[in-house]
């Protein structure tokens, strides 16, 4: 698998390396991303035009949301890493793999494991693999066509 998709591989380690960082670094070495949250929805409230959508969000949703954004693209690149016929696999390492940074977040100072997080990232993997799917959909009917097609 790695060795048939060089540079996806790449490109999924290297993610992986920034969701480590992201994750697994010290809260008092991370950007203050709480501030950096709060300064987003003070922003979008100066509009009145957004105010359905400002009047829902919370500093806590936009980490909830975060967390999701966070885990769609390893959701897309172990699908496709993977393949789709494997798309329970990938979600699944995706579950383990968020499962054991919250486990190792507890051990790290000033970092918080929540469960939560669990869920909203397991719902960035799914998000990622179904619009990964989505998206090679039109290669994969060809590639059936061709198959099924008489010599």
């Amino acid at each position: 698998m790695l060795h048939r998709h060089p540079f996806l591989s790449l490109l999924t380690l290297l993610y992986l390396g920034f969701v480590g960082l992201v994750t697994l670094t010290p809260a008092q070495e991370q950007p203050d991303y709480a501030g950096l949250a709060g300064r987003v929805l003070a922003r979008l409230e100066r509009y009145p035009d957004l105010d359905p959508l400002t009047s829902r969000l919370s500093i806590e949703r936009i980490e909830f949301l975060a967390n999701i954004g966070l885990f769609v693209p390893l959701g897309m690149f172990l699908l496709l890493l993977v393949g789709s016929r494997l798309w329970l696999v990938a979600l699944a390492a995706g579950i383990v793999l968020t499962s054991m940074i919250e486990s190792v977040q507890r051990e790290i100072p000033g970092r918080v494991s929540d469960p939560r997080d669990v869920a909203a990232n397991s719902i960035g993997m799914f998000v990622g693999i179904a619009l990964a799917i989505v998206l090679t959909l039109p290669a994969t009917l060809r590639r059936r066509r061709e198959r099924t097609r008489p010599a």
